[in-house]
């Protein structure tokens, strides 16, 4: 399905727009000076680049950027009318603007919304004169009286709540053009809205279609043609429909199309559907292009899901959050996407590109988009429909009590049909959600909750065929552990992993310090060690980011009971990053090796929107890769031999014991492999044995034994690190390492 958007109508001219800003104080006065604008980009920027501001990503200048958003800011552009035919006329179209606005040509209102998610499409063909001025005015932005400075202020609004200060983000709340935006020429009966939908039958080998359009005028004796063409460029099917009372509709079928899949289960065949308008002279007045992938998607509940509990009647216990694609059943490996700029204008389709393609290497196949943030760009969901990365989309609500105030639910609706029209196209949206944690105490949200009603009433009419849930994490999931030991009860992830059972690990974190040269780009040279709290350490999220006060996101006390006191940065950051690369890789394949109950594994978080000094994100600001990244990589491949290790941190002496499997999460078996497990310290080495592992089929697990010994008394003074090696007889299943902590004897 597709509503393709303004700029996929390359046959119409563009008149060039040369944009400026400017603040002002109240909706009837006029900016006293207007700046240079760049569109998309957001105000705060335009206005600090003409001052000469340093980058708000250095240091404490984040602060010199706080309360632009409580002002109006104007932007204007200067054209002069063109030359237009009877039949044509002059729209502005824009993607979006961030996040309530007004749109005038020549003084005359246009448009007035709230909504940064809804797009614009106004004509602007009797306001013209020989010289125009389109004006933007964008108010500011929504702030719930009476609440503190916090994400509090933004449950009325469907502005992303991040914006208002988080513990990886921080209090910059951007306003102004965000995404693309143009002035063109288009026929007065352009299409307004083009449709395919389709339906596989059971055998998944016949789509049957549906074509629909609607056009912003009525052409005499106009006429609608759809193609599609294969993923090699061969036309399948042309269709054509009569237009009347102003829209097209028509059907047909499509005999075994190839199917769409997550990467790791297969090909992404995208086939070309383009939409022709013609008049009745058989001159093309219209053309629009999308993609369509087929595929079906389901949630399923887990094997054995209807038998518990085991002494009662069988109601549903834990909610459905096994995915099933085309009839198969897919571990959901992947994370947690966050804007990656603060400023969402700022983001490029080639910024998308390198941060999607390095979610590709590590072996993920499910993004969620966390409902704290922005829904992505139209180039985002574009990508992930190329790499096979599936996606599931949050509505803008995260941790408040988004209360049923009629105003609030009408810009709800308006959003979330918006955002539902856009995305249901890309057969990489596999899930719908209608936001971030509202079911816990400090949201109080229910099901009964009108906003999540109405968002799923949303989904069931305009995407039926695809998943709905209320919210993450529902009963049964988890979100957390988000440290690798906790600072009260000293428990580690290892422990807190083993002892948990649920469906689904939605989000979960292990923190570690930015690399060395990210650091170096934003904490001045004074500032970086020993890391201070009264630094820009503490406002990049190093110190007192969230409950554990000191603990997050360096971690310190974590990182003492382990290694002592750092002597340098650079011993420092090396030390953070070794614990969250081990227990990111701990974690991921122990949520595998608990499958089939649990399906799904989702740290927090991939990448960051600026440079934190530490948190949980595995591709620290801009696109740099933590160490942590390839150690989930290799958890996450298809398939490999697995160790469930007891903890972290050993002494010779002690007894250790080492629970393999076999894991395979790939559509087809693997063969029977001999498993090999060994201790290395330094030069010295200690076998454990070995196990024929039989062969193990797809989308299964295979258990194998214990292996113990004792800590050899000969590891003493060969450093550091204990290494568990795992060697597999046959590629097809691949081979392990674990890099765990040796004490010394006296430890």
């Amino acid at each position: 399905m597709h509503r393709t958007p303004p700029s996929a109508t390359p046959c119409h001219p563009h008149v060039p727009l040369d944009w400026s800003v400017g603040p002002h104080e109240s909706p009837d006065a006029q900016p006293e000076l207007f700046v240079p604008a760049e569109v998309p980009g957001a105000v705060q920027l335009d206005w600090a680049r003409h001052h000469g501001w340093d980058p708000h990503t250095y240091d404490e200048n984040w602060q010199q950027y706080t309360g632009l958003e409580d002002r109006l800011w104007t932007y204007r552009a200067a054209f002069s009318r063109p030359a237009l035919d009877a039949d044509q006329r002059l729209r502005f179209r824009c993607l979006g603007i961030d996040y309530a606005f007004t749109v005038r040509c020549n003084g005359v209102v246009l448009l007035e919304q709230e909504g940064m998610f809804t797009p614009v499409d106004v004509d602007v063909t009797d306001t013209l004169r020989d010289r125009n001025e389109l004006t933007v005015t964008v108010h500011p932005a929504p702030k719930l009286a009476g609440e503190p400075e916090t994400k509090l202020e933004a449950r009325q609004s469907c502005k992303p709540a991040v914006s208002y200060g988080w513990d990886w983000h921080p209090r910059l709340i951007p306003l102004g053009i965000w995404d693309d935006a143009e002035l063109v020429v288009v026929h007065r009966a352009a299409f307004v809205e083009t449709r395919c939908t389709y339906t596989l039958n059971d055998r998944l080998d016949r789509a049957d279609l549906s074509f629909h359009a609607a056009l912003a005028d009525e052409p005499p004796h106009g006429k609608v043609t759809w193609r599609i063409d294969d993923p090699a460029g061969q036309a399948v099917l042309n269709v054509s429909a009569l237009v009347r009372d102003g829209s097209a509709s028509t059907t047909a079928t499509l005999e075994r199309p190839a199917l769409w899949w997550p990467h790791d289960h297969g090909e992404q065949p995208l086939y070309l559907v383009t939409a022709t308008l013609e008049d009745a002279g058989g001159q093309t007045i219209d053309r629009r292009e999308s993609r369509v992938g087929f595929r079906r998607v389901r949630l399923v509940q887990h094997p054995g899901a209807w038998d518990e509990p085991a002494d009662v009647l069988k109601p549903r216990t834990d909610p459905p959050i096994t995915l099933e694609v085309n009839g198969r059943r897919v571990f959901a490996k992947g994370t947690n996407w966050v804007p990656p700029e603060i400023f969402p204008g700022t983001i490029t389709a080639e910024r998308y590109d390198g941060l999607l393609r390095l979610a590709k290497q590590t072996n993920f196949n499910l993004l969620r988009i966390w409902g704290g943030g922005i829904t992505n760009k139209r180039s985002f969901h574009e990508k992930c429909d190329e790499l096979g990365l599936m996606v599931w989309n949050e509505f803008p609500l995260a941790c408040n009590d988004y209360f049923d105030s009629p105003a609030y639910l009408e810009t709800l609706d308006q959003e979330s049909r918006s955002i539902v029209t856009r995305l249901r196209e890309h057969p990489s949206t596999v899930m719908w959600c209608g936001g971030n944690e509202l079911f816990n105490a400090w949201s109080g949200m229910t099901d009964q909750s009108k906003a999540l009603r109405q968002s799923n009433a949303v989904c069931l009419e305009l995407d039926p065929d695809v998943p709905f849930i209320a919210t993450s994490p529902l009963a049964g999931w988890s979100h957390g552990f988000y440290l690798f030991r906790h600072p009260e009860t000293g428990e580690e992830v290892f422990e807190w992993m083993r002892r948990n059972a649920f469906t689904a690990y939605t989000e979960f974190g292990v923190p570690s310090a930015s690399p060395v040269e990210v650091l170096h780009g934003f904490l001045p040279e004074g500032d970086r060690f020993p890391p201070r709290p009264d630094s820009a350490w503490t406002s990049h999220h190093a110190f007192n980011a969230w409950h554990f006060g000191d603990e997050s996101w360096l971690a310190l006390k974590s990182i003492r009971h382990y290694f002592g006191e750092p002597e340098s940065l650079e011993q420092l950051v090396a030390w953070t990053q070794w614990l969250q690369a081990e227990g990111y890789r701990f974690i991921y394949e122990e949520a595998r090796r608990q499958k089939p109950k649990c399906s799904m594994a989702l740290n927090w978080c991939f990448n960051d929107c600026w440079p934190c000094a530490a948190n949980n994100s595995l591709v620290a600001y801009p696109a740099v890769p933590k160490p942590a990244l390839a150690a989930v990589r290799d958890a996450c491949r298809p398939t490999l031999a697995s160790a469930r290790v007891p903890r972290f941190a050993w002494k010779p002496g002690e007894q250790i014991g080492v629970e393999l499997f076999v894991l395979n999460d790939a559509p087809t078996a693997t063969p029977a492999a001999a498993v090999t497990a060994e201790l290395r310290a330094g030069d010295q080495k200690l076998s454990l044995g070995q196990w024929d592992a039989p062969p193990c089929e797809p989308n299964t697990n295979q258990l194998g034994p214990t292996l113990e010994a004792v800590v050899p008394a000969e590891f003493v003074g060969q450093g550091d690190t204990l290494e568990l090696i795992l060697t597999s007889s046959t590629s097809a299943v691949g081979n392990n390492a674990y890099r765990l902590r040796l004490f010394s004897v006296d430890r």
